[in-house]
C-alpha cells in the first residue's frame, strides 16, 4: 500500500487550513453579517466564539486527522472499529460536496463580476448594480458556464495532489490575499468619514448585546473556522505526527479572525464614507461594493484587486471542500487521484446546476419554501455542519481516553483542563443551540 501524502511544512498546513477556515465566510459572509447584526458587538461575541468554542472542536478535528493518518471515514474506522463513528466521515463527505454544490455558483458569480472588472464594463454613470447582479444571476448560460469554469479551476489544483497542488496554491493565495486587503483597508481607512466605519465595528452599542446575536456569532464562528465537515480532519491526516496541532489550531483561528477583520474594515470605513447602509445584506459585495469603488480615485484598479481577492478566498475554500470527497474516495489510493478529481468534480458541477439556475429559470422551484440555492446553504450550515461538530466533540471528548488527548495536545496542564472542559460539556451544548435554531428558523 502507497505511503500517505504529507504537507512538505508546517507553514503550507497552516496556510491551507487558514485558507479553508477564511475562505469566503470571512471575506462575503461576515461583512455583511456584522452589517446586519449591530457591528461592534457581533464582532466582540464572534471573537469570543471562535477562541474559546470554534478553536476548541478544531483542535478536536485535527487530533483526529493526525491520528488517524486516513481519509476521515478511515480515521473514524481505524480509531473505533466496532462502533459506527465512521458515519460522522461520511456526513463530513456528503455536506463538504453539497456545499461545494452551490459554493461553486457563487465562485462563478465572482468570475463573472471579475471579467466585467476587468473589461472595465462596471464603470460609468448610471449602473444600477442591484439591478446588475439580478441580470447576472437570473442568465441560466452564463451562471452555469462561470460555475463550471470555477470548477475547472478547483479541479486542477487539487489533482494535483497535497505537495504540488494545494501546499503550493495556499503558499502563493495566502500571503497575497492578506497584502492586497491591507493595501485595500489603508485606501479605506483614508477616505473622508471613514472613521464612522471604524467607529461602527469598534465601539459597541450595547442594545445589540442579546441572545440573538450571541447565536448568529457562534454560528459564524463555526461557519467560518470549517468545522464539522472533516475537511480539518482530512487536512491534519497529512501532518507528520510530530507536528504541535494546538500551535497550529491558535494560528488558523487568529489568522482567520484577522483577515475577517480587515474585509470589514476594507467595507465599512468605504461604506460609511460614502453614505451608504451597513445593512444591505448578502449582496453587499456584488451590490454595493463596485457602486463604492466606482467614486473611488483608481477606483476600477482597486475593484479588480477586490475581486481577484475574493476569488482567491473562494478557491481556497473550493480545494479544501473537494479535497475531502476525493480523499474519502481513494484512500491510500494516490494513483487515482487525477481520474477520481476529474470524476467527482463534474458531478459536483452536475448537482450544483439546480442552484445555479435557482435565481432564473427554477426560481419557482422550491423546497420548504426555499429556493434551490438557499435550501441548500441552509441543509449545509444550519443542519449537517452543527451535527458533525457535535459528533466531533463527543467523539474527542468521550471516546478518547483521557491520557490520550493529553498525550495527542502536548501542552501545559491548565490549558488542557480548559480545553478538555470545552470540547467535553460546553461545546456541545452550544452546538445543540446553533442546531436546534437552525431546525426551528
Amino acid at each position: 500500500m502507497a505511503s500517505r501524502e504529507h504537507f512538505a511544512s508546517k507553514i503550507g498546513f497552516i496556510l491551507a487550513a487558514a485558507g479553508s477556515a477564511i475562505g469566503i465566510g470571512a471575506i462575503w459572509k461576515f461583512p455583511y453579517m456584522v452589517g446586519t447584526n449591530g457591528g461592534s458587538v457581533f464582532i466582540l461575541l464572534f471573537i469570543i466564539c471562535t477562541l474559546l468554542l470554534g478553536l476548541p472542536i478544531l483542535i478536536a478535528e485535527f487530533m483526529i486527522g493526525r491520528r488517524g493518518q486516513a481519509s476521515a471515514i478511515q480515521s473514524f474506522q481505524k480509531q473505533a472499529s466496532n462502533r459506527p463513528w465512521f458515519l460522522v466521515g461520511w456526513l463530513g463527505v456528503i455536506t463538504s460536496g453539497l456545499i461545494l454544490s452551490f459554493y461553486s455558483v457563487v465562485g462563478g458569480w465572482i468570475l463573472s463580476y471579475l471579467m466585467r472588472a476587468l473589461t472595465f464594463s462596471l464603470s460609468g454613470q448610471g449602473i444600477d448594480f442591484s439591478q446588475l447582479f439580478q441580470q447576472v444571476i437570473e442568465n441560466p448560460i452564463e451562471v452555469v458556464i462561470a460555475q463550471g469554469v470555477f470548477m475547472l479551476i478547483t479541479l486542477l489544483i487539487v489533482q494535483a495532489g497535497i505537495k504540488d497542488g494545494i501546499e503550493v496554491a495556499s503558499k502563493w493565495i495566502m500571503p497575497l490575499l492578506f497584502i492586497f486587503f491591507v493595501l485595500l483597508c489603508i485606501r479605506s481607512l483614508t477616505l473622508d468619514g471613514a472613521m464612522e466605519g471604524v467607529r461602527f465595528m469598534f465601539v459597541p452599542d450595547w442594545s445589540y448585546f442579546n441572545g440573538e446575536t450571541f447565536l448568529m456569532a457562534l454560528g459564524q464562528a463555526f461557519f467560518s473556522l470549517s468545522v464539522g465537515i472533516c475537511i480539518m480532519i482530512t487536512y491534519a491526516s497529512y501532518l507528520p505526527k510530530k507536528e504541535n496541532i494546538v500551535n497550529s489550531g491558535v494560528n488558523v483561528a487568529i489568522m482567520n479572525i484577522i483577515i475577517s477583520l480587515l474585509a470589514g474594515l476594507v467595507i465599512f470605513p468605504a461604506v460609511f464614507a460614502l453614505g451608504y447602509s451597513p445593512t444591505e445584506g448578502p449582496g453587499l459585495v456584488f451590490m454595493m461594493i463596485p457602486a463604492v469603488f466606482e467614486q473611488l480615485p483608481f477606483g476600477q484598479i482597486l475593484l479588480i484587486i477586490f475581486f481577484i481577492l475574493l476569488l482567491f478566498a473562494t478557491l481556497t475554500s473550493a480545494i479544501s471542500l473537494l479535497e475531502v470527497v476525493i480523499s474519502n474516495s481513494i484512500g491510500e489510493r494516490t494513483y487515482l487521484r487525477k481520474k477520481a478529481s476529474w470524476l467527482l468534480a463534474t458531478i459536483i458541477f452536475i448537482v450544483g446546476i439546480p442552484s445555479a439556475l435557482s435565481f432564473g429559470v427554477l426560481s419557482n422551484v422550491t423546497i420548504f419554501n426555499k429556493p434551490i440555492f438557499d435550501f441548500i446553504d441552509y441543509l449545509t450550515n444550519s443542519i449537517a455542519m452543527p451535527i458533525g461538530a457535535f459528533f466531533i466533540s463527543l467523539f474527542v471528548g468521550y471516546h478518547y481516553k483521557k491520557q490520550i488527548t493529553q498525550q495527542e495536545l502536548q501542552t501545559a496542564p491548565l490549558l488542557f483542563t480548559i480545553w478538555y472542559i470545552i470540547v467535553r460539556y460546553i461545546a456541545p451544548v452550544a452546538i445543540s443551540i446553533i442546531l436546534i435554531r437552525g431546525i426551528i428558523s
